[in-house]
């Protein structure tokens, strides 16, 4: 069921990414020939406008990894995560907000971010530090106060927060692992 649903999300996603990579190349191509004539800012003004199409793609791509909400449950992604991850050091996220039977928490993804690296040391001595570990299919993750956390591929942090451990874990088992940690190769 799950590649199911990740096949199903991928195919929406690629139509979308197909009419996006229109744009990139044809902004690369109009940045080109502002270089050709001489006009290095519009040229880096285009450039900036390709790297942010493309990382719209790749945030796409990644919220195509949130799994979707359970019978009686509602999911909305937070498509704002990307603006602050620049001041975070950059990679790219995808976030939801999974509410039902009176609770909610948040589900966070974020892949390529140099704070990732930082947590998978903290995550590797869950249990020298006094937290849980639970798994999740093959990916171990730390249950500790009320946060669920685990890093994939060691650049993919997945985290979800905010609600009661077992429903979190319950949505977490939606994820296709393998599959995310082949993200962005």
């Amino acid at each position: 069921m799950k590649r199911l649903i990740f096949a199903a999300a991928c195919a929406v996603s690629a139509l979308g990414l197909a009419a996006r990579a229109d744009d990139v190349t044809e902004t690369l191509q109009s940045a080109m020939s502002a270089y050709e004539e001489g006009d290095l800012q519009y040229a880096l003004e285009e450039l900036e406008y390709a790297k942010q199409l493309m990382l719209t793609m790749k945030t796409d791509a990644l919220s195509g990894f949130l799994p979707p909400a359970p019978d009686g449950w509602t999911r909305e992604i937070n498509t704002e995560i990307n603006a602050s991850l620049g001041m975070m050091g950059g990679g790219v996220g995808a976030e939801a907000e999974y509410s039902g039977d009176n609770e909610s928490f948040t589900l966070t993804i974020l892949a390529d971010n140099p704070m990732v690296n930082a947590m998978g040391a903290m995550i590797g001595n869950a249990a020298a530090i006094g937290a849980k570990i639970e798994r999740v299919g093959r990916e171990k993750f730390m249950v500790q106060d009320g946060t669920v956390q685990g890093l994939v591929d060691n650049r993919i942090l997945v985290k979800a927060e905010g609600g009661e451990v077992e429903a979190m874990l319950t949505i977490l088992e939606e994820i296709d692992y393998r599959e995310l940690g082949r993200f962005g190769n």
